[in-house]
């Protein structure tokens, strides 16, 4: 098993080198190199205009990259038309044919290669088993339901055998209740095919939920490649941090530091401590980062931990929403706001918009990274 992930990771079945794509004037992609390992669930996770699908469409080989080079199986894609290529595409609006059966949409490309009308439909149907649609080849497309019509599209791809499966957003489409659903689907597809899919979406949840590796795309660049439990519990920028989960994003300076700790001070005056993430300086500007979840709630300061910094708020907004569901703080000093994830235990049920509560956090459960505006400190 150890000999298989070493030949995967020395093997991948995609690279990219220092590619870059410009439009106009315009650089949707920055010199990206990196490689996913074969049989890995890869994601690119960016907001709209971030360069993923112009970096996605030069993997498929729709536009050529103006410099740089991509692999695929070990082998060079310069010049290589997107026909020839061992990819294979699915998109957010499918293209399934409508005037086709289910079976001959999966075995379309089959067809495309020639292969005889038995063996097509066997493979086809073969193929519309794995993906739990048996008994689906003689129906019409518009016989089945969303999610259903999604398997048949992964279906058409993965008969063809190919070393990619390229995924542009396919659940954008759907309802929230099937995409929750199609996400665990589409996990376990790729689990049980094993084939490697380069998945791209600007919904962090799927990213989170899908992948092995997941690339934070930014002004058409990687912020930051890992697993998602990294770029969840460490993310490496601010932007990342911002990006991924909800946050409290808190601005200021650093006036004192402690080892690895920092005392952040913000505009308003509202001190707080986070660990040092890069090179924070005495009297830098900084940004500070505190996740929902990892602060505690109370009614008064004297049900928090005595060594913990204590702060007080104002309850301005409750956000109910099951599980998931939170407050909206003002901070007592400087009116700066900041969400806590409400515990599951009922505890807080009959809490009040204009209340006054107290909460706490680790110091070494936030984030703080140097401010991406501030000018670099000189060194001695």
């Amino acid at each position: 098993m150890m000999d298989a992930a070493k030949d995967a990771a020395s093997n991948p079945d995609l690279r990219a080198a220092a590619v870059v794509k410009d439009f106009a004037g315009h650089r949707a992609v920055d010199a990206l190199s990196f490689d996913v390992a074969r049989g890995s669930f890869f994601s690119i996770l960016g907001p709209s205009g971030c360069g993923k699908t112009t970096l996605l469409r030069m993997i498929a080989g729709f536009i050529a990259p103006d410099s740089g080079d991509i692999e695929i199986g070990g082998r060079s894609m310069r010049d290589v038309p997107p026909n020839r290529r061992p990819v294979n595409m699915v998109f957010q609006q499918l293209a399934l044919f409508p005037m086709m059966s289910v079976g001959d949409n999966v075995a379309f490309g089959l067809a495309r290669r020639g292969l005889p009308g038995a063996e097509r439909r066997r493979r086809a149907e073969a193929m519309l088993e794995r993906v739990g649609l048996a008994g689906a080849a003689g129906k019409r497309v518009d016989q089945l339901s969303g999610g259903q019509r999604q398997r048949v599209a992964i279906a058409r791809s993965l008969v063809l055998e190919p070393t990619l499966l390229l995924l542009d957003e396919p659940l954008g489409a759907l309802d929230l209740k099937l995409r929750e659903h199609m996400k665990i689907e589409l996990k376990q597809l790729q689990a049980a095919f094993g084939t490697t899919f380069v998945y791209i979406t600007h919904d962090q949840s799927e990213a989170l939920v899908l992948s092995d590796r997941v690339a934070v795309m930014n002004h058409g660049r990687f912020e930051q490649v890992g697993s998602p439990q990294d770029l969840y519990y460490r993310p490496g920028t601010p932007f990342v941090a911002g990006f991924v989960g909800a946050n409290n994003r808190i601005a200021g300076r650093a006036k004192r530091l402690d080892g690895e700790l920092v005392e952040v001070v913000t505009e308003a005056g509202w001190r707080i401590h986070a660990a040092r993430s890069g090179a924070v300086a005495a009297g830098a500007a900084v940004e500070a980062f505190v996740r929902p979840e990892v602060a505690v709630l109370a009614r008064s300061r004297e049900a928090l931990p005595a060594n913990q910094p204590c702060h007080e708020g104002r309850v301005e907004s409750l956000l109910f929403d099951g599980a998931n569901s939170a407050v909206l703080l003002a901070e007592a000093q400087t009116q700066h706001e900041f969400r806590i994830a409400l515990p599951q235990t009922g505890q807080f049920a009959d809490l009040k918009v204009g209340e006054t509560v107290a909460f706490t956090f680790l110091p070494e459960r936030a984030t703080c990274f140097p401010a991406r505006d501030a000018a670099p400190v000189a060194k001695d």
